[in-house]
Parts: structure tokens; sequence; C-alpha cells
């Protein structure tokens, strides 16, 4: 079974099951002529037994007789194509009065048969034959014996047995071509499914499957086909994007270091100057640690379900540490962080991914908030949630550009102030997190006037 192909299997269970269809109707046609036969039999002999009665007659000693004459009028009256004997026998079978056409032979009675009709042998032929209790004053004096060959009836039966045995394999047949060709057209678009995947290649995703008419099962299979193949081709060029932005933001630090160290190796300089120059490169160093810690960090995202670890943790420990680590650039900047905390606010979540999503939002907000400017942290219940609110009064984000924030390396034209050095990877990063750990998120921003973040957990 597993050698054949699939048109060839789907006709093969379907001619399994029409097999068994077709043999349950080909016997009840058969019963069903078997029954009309007989029955057609059975009506001629009750006609024959109401006929015999009335020409029955007594004797002086209650003896049931036909008379000889009658039965042989009536043979000449009558056109009877099957003979019909009759016989009378008394109670223990011995023969009263027969037809003249038994010829000496006697019909059976039989005592054990309980139905009025059953079927016989009579000299080697096939009989229908009846028996009929005959009573006089209520008791049975002898009984009426009446049967018909069934010779024409049982070659009837046997011809068509015969028809329908020759037919039935002739006809799974005729069916079984019909079941693989009807099956050959049904799966025709898994045989385009088949072509189209054989041409599809890394550098050829735009083949798409031709979607079949009838929007049945195979519709399906090909529309969810196409688009895994869309998700495919998409995952493919943010790879190529990812890869082209990354390869670029690599190129730009380790440019500038080595323009840096080549200037600095022409000539002699001052000590003050060298310094300058190596604090420079460092800089640019620590950009590339980041960076790299950042690609690791989205990396891991990208290819493995995060195994989140539960447990409740207070969100007014985890911002206090939070802006403790960014201290020193806090003072730097001379930036004032305002944190308004009514109360302890606990939430079941993964502490590490939390303390992430904190540590990029406040940094953003440190990054590209004015010299001696306020950033607010806001910690508030609504509706059986509790609401983060991050806020800066920075340089902002243009309404064109919110869109498109959470993009791998994206970076809004304000953002992209020479004074400001950043990955593009903070937000995208943020984005994730958060959805791992279904925090609703969002942003909001005006050029000039700041940046609004909303967690709400």
């Amino acid at each position: 079974m597993s050698t054949l192909s699939f048109k060839n299997r789907i006709a093969f269970y379907y001619i399994i099951s029409t097999a068994l269809i077709v043999a349950v109707v080909f016997i009840f046609i058969f019963k069903i002529v078997q029954w009309s036969v007989y029955s057609d039999v059975n009506a001629d002999i009750q006609n024959e037994i109401k006929d015999h009665f009335k020409e029955m007659k007594l004797n002086a000693k209650n003896t049931v007789w036909i008379d000889q004459e009658e039965w042989r009028e009536r043979e000449h009256r009558e056109i009877n194509i099957d003979p019909v004997f009759v016989q009378i026998t008394d109670l223990n079978g011995v023969s009263i009065e027969k037809s003249p056409n038994l010829n000496g032979h006697s019909l059976s009675l039989n005592k054990l048969e309980k139905e009025v009709f059953y079927t016989t042998k009579f000299q080697g032929q096939t009989i229908r034959q009846a028996q009929v209790p005959i009573a006089i004053k209520g008791k049975t004096k002898a009984y009426l014996l009446i049967a018909m060959s069934l010779e024409d009836a049982t070659s009837v039966l046997n011809n068509l047995s015969r028809v329908l045995s020759i037919l039935y394999p002739i006809v799974l047949l005729l069916l079984f071509v019909f079941a693989r060709f009807i099956a050959g057209r049904s799966i025709r678009p898994i045989n385009a499914i088949i072509e189209t995947s054989n041409v599809i290649s890394q550098e050829n995703l735009k083949s798409r499957i031709t979607l079949p008419q009838n929007k049945d099962e195979l519709y399906t299979l090909s529309l969810t086909i196409n688009n895994l193949l869309d998700r495919i081709e998409s995952a493919i060029d943010r790879e190529k994007q990812f890869t082209s932005d990354a390869s670029h933001e690599f190129r730009t630090p380790l440019s500038v270091i080595k323009g840096t160290l080549e200037v600095l190796i022409r000539k002699p300089r001052e000590k003050e100057e060298y310094e300058n120059k190596i604090n420079f490169c460092i800089s640019e160093v620590d950009r590339l640690n980041n960076l790299v810690d950042q690609l690791l960090l989205l990396a891991r995202f990208e290819n493995q379900k995060q195994s989140v670890v539960i447990e409740t943790i207070s969100l007014n420990d985890i911002i206090n540490e939070t802006v403790n680590r960014f201290s020193d650039k806090i003072q730097m900047k001379e930036v004032t962080v305002i944190q308004s905390f009514s109360k302890e606010f606990q939430t079941a979540t993964d502490a590490y991914f939390v303390s992430i999503i904190f540590s990029n939002l406040l940094s953003n907000a440190l990054k590209y908030s004015n010299p001696k400017g306020t950033i607010s942290i806001l910690l508030t219940d609504e509706n059986e949630r509790i609401r983060c609110k991050i806020k800066d009064n920075g340089i902002g984000i243009s309404t064109d550009d919110l869109d498109k924030i959470y993009n791998q390396f994206y970076r809004s034209e304000p953002s992209n102030h020479p004074d400001v050095k950043g990955t593009g990877l903070g937000l995208s990063i943020v984005k994730k997190l958060s959805t791992i750990l279904q925090i609703d998120l969002q942003i909001e921003s005006q050029v000039d006037k700041g940046t609004t973040v909303t967690l709400l957990f």
C-alpha cells in the first residue's frame, strides 16, 4: 500500500467502500427479485387452494374427496404453463386423492414444517409446496397439498445471480478507473504545489501557488503555503536588511577608530591630544560592545522561544535599581529624575526581562533629554492593572516616524543628532520583550516637546 501513489490510494480506498455498497445493492436486488418470484408462486398456490376447497365434497363416511372428472375437465378448461400438483392425504400422509398429473407419484406431507409455504424437492425438481389442514366439525381430518414447479423461477434467479456476479467486477473496474480519473483532477493543485515548491529557492521566493477555484481543503492548503512563503520571504528580507544594517553599524565605529589611529601615527603629538583621541576610540569600542550585546540579545529572542520565569516582583525596586545604574550619566547631564510611587506595586512577571525593558527606556530618555532636563517615572493603578509612565522633555520623535521606531536599526531624524549615539535596537528589544511578557506598550511623542512611554502590566 505504501508504494501506491496518492492518486491510486484515493481510488483504492474509494473502490473498497464502493465495493461494499455495490455488493449490498446487488444482494438487495437479488433478494427483491427472489421475494417477488416466490410471492407470485405463493399467490398462485393460494388461488389453487381456494378453488380446490370449493370443489371438495364429503362422502357418506365424512371422508374428503374430489371428483376426478372435475380435475380432468379443469385441465382442459384452463391454460396453465406451470403444472399444479394437488394431493389430499390423511393425517399419516397416506394419499386419499391426487391430481392425474402426478402420474403415480405422491407429494410428501411434512408435519414438522410449520410454514404454510415452503420449498422442497419432487422427482428431482425444485417445487414450492403448501400444506393446509382440512377440518371437519373442528377436527383435522386430512391435509391438502398443492405444489408448483420452481424450475423456471430458479432458472431466472440463477441467471440473475450469474449476471450480477459478472457485472460486479466489471462495475468495480469501471468505478476504479473513474475514481482514479476524478482523484487525478482533484489533486491537481497538489501537483501545482510540488511544481512551485521545486522552483522556490532562497534566491527565488516570489513564486506562489495558484489558488484552486473551489474553496475547499486544497484551497486552504494552497493559501496556507502561500502565507508561509510570504512569511519566509519577509523573514529572509528582514535577515538581509538586518545583516546590511548591522554591517553598516559595525563599519561606522570601526572606520572612525581606524581614521583616528591613522591620524595619530602620522606625526608626534602632545600627550593631551593622544589621551583625547585614545579616549574617543575607547568610547567607540564601548559603543561596539553595546551593539554586540544588543545583537546577541536580539538573536536569543529570534532563534528560540524564551523560557519566561514568572515570579512576583516589585516594580518600585526594579525602577530604583535601574535609576541607580544610570546615576553617573544622570549627574553628568544634570538631569532630574522624578519617581512617583504612591505605594508598593507588585506584579507576576519575569524580573530579568522587565529590568532590560526599563534599562533601555531610561537609557533612551537620558540620551535624548536636553541637559538639565526632567524625566518623570510614574506608577499608578488602573482597572486592576499597573500603569507605568516614563516621560521626558527631550528632542522627541516626529509623528511620521512613530510607526517605524520598533524596526531594528531605525533611528528617527531627531535621533540622528551627531551628539546622540545609538544603535537603533533599544526599542526593538523593548517591543519584543513586551510582547513576550504580554505588556501593553504605547509611545507618544512630539518633536522638541518630549516622549512619553506607557507600560501596562
